[in-house]
């Protein structure tokens, strides 16, 4: 596989790469436009271990520009804080981060893209959700969501397999993978917030399984979802019709 690095740093931002069998190439990051278009590149690293609003601006460049190839940001633990879907980026690692772990990565976001590929991937359209995979933007009846990377991941998840039940930790191996280092409740306090982000109209999208995980719920044809854990709706609902 061939890698392009870009950073501006004359240290080695990566040194796991030695140990690996890949291709690296090394350009500046003010060279992003014109390296960035080699066909024979599986996948963009870019040097986010320093100026952090720099990294973030080639990232989204990068993006904006067309590139569909996996693009990661090179991050120091001191700037996970700093790291959002705004990044527009398909992952991050850490620079101490090990060989196998980088190889882990790699492989699997270059595989995911290439069925993606071969899918043909497009946006995401559930009654007024709309959720893009390619620029990473989630809009509820027109306006944008500010949704954080993992956010956007889970949401997108549960999207794309409606009606589907996940437990918690296969949501965790599934949305967090290697960047778990938690307990089965970041699933729910991810789901609290993605709750509150929809709003009291379209919260119920994501509904609870009591003792299982979560699932998405499809919005009915009014384009609000159908609560998923009140037991008595069908029941209610029967009454008022009779």
């Amino acid at each position: 596989m061939n890698l392009l690095l870009l950073t501006d740093s004359h240290v080695d931002v990566l040194p796991v790469l030695d140990l690996l069998p890949y291709a690296v190439q090394v350009a500046p990051q003010e060279r992003w436009a014109e390296t960035s278009k080699d066909p024979q590149v599986g996948a963009v690293l870019v040097d986010a271990s320093g100026q952090l609003n720099q990294a973030r601006a080639i990232c989204r460049a990068l993006r904006a520009s067309g590139l569909n190839t996996p693009l990661i940001a090179l991050v120091r633990e001191a700037g996970l804080a700093a790291v959002g879907v705004d990044w527009c980026i398909d992952d991050f690692v850490l620079t101490t981060v090990g060989p196998a772990e980088v190889a882990a990565r790699l492989s699997m976001l270059v595989g995911r893209r290439g069925l993606e590929s071969a899918a043909g991937e497009q946006m995401i359209h559930i009654g007024d959700l709309t959720i893009d995979p390619h620029s990473y933007t989630t809009r509820l009846r027109g306006e944008s969501l500010a949704l954080t990377y993992k956010e956007f991941e889970l949401l997108k998840f549960l999207a794309q397999q409606p009606g589907r039940v996940f437990s918690r930790d296969q949501l965790l191996r599934e949305v967090w993978g290697y960047d778990y280092f938690g307990g089965t409740r970041t699933v729910d306090v991810h789901v609290r917030r993605l709750r509150a982000k929809l709003g009291p109209r379209c919260e119920t999208m994501i509904g609870t399984v009591r003792q299982v995980g979560y699932k998405f719920v499809p919005p009915s044809t009014g384009g609000l979802a159908v609560p998923a854990t009140v037991p008595f709706y069908n029941e209610a609902l029967q009454s008022a019709m009779n």
